[in-house]
């Protein structure tokens, strides 16, 4: 009810996408199961042998970028390209791996360069397949 009176905070639009990544080395993202976790794309190591779409790409980890190999998955319309900033999905997380290896996942979308308060940052593209259901959030 009081919520009415709080001054609305604005977004945070950045400039690029180095610039926006930046910002999200520095926020310090816990790596969880099911989690976004900001990327940016480094290399495109082109397609493999079952269609999926693989890259190098830095994530935003808890203690600043991570690089690891990741991939889109072979049912994807579409896959970013060198310098996108990106939204890494996280599978599982392979305790008897060194990190940042033992994160296991996919790259689920491309990201605006926009931090939305209390929402996170903005989806601009959808490279997750159809039939892959979206994870639930209560609350």
């Amino acid at each position: 009810m009081f919520n009415w009176f709080r001054k609305k905070q604005e977004n945070l639009v950045f400039k690029d996408n180095a610039s926006a990544f930046a910002h999200a080395c520095s926020i310090g993202y816990t790596p969880l199961i099911g989690g976004l976790v900001p990327a940016l794309v480094e290399e495109d190591a082109g397609l493999g042998r079952d269609g999926e779409r693989t890259f190098l790409i830095s994530i935003a980890g808890p203690h600043g970028a991570m690089k690891i190999w990741s991939c889109t998955l072979k049912e994807s319309k579409s896959y970013p390209k060198e310098g996108d900033f990106v939204g890494f999905r996280i599978v599982t997380i392979a305790p008897d791996v060194p990190e940042p290896a033992n994160l296991i996942g996919y790259i689920a979308c491309r990201l605006e360069p926009v931090l939305v308060p209390g929402k996170g940052w903005a989806a601009a593209i959808s490279y997750t397949p159809d039939n892959i259901k979206p994870a639930i959030r209560l609350g």
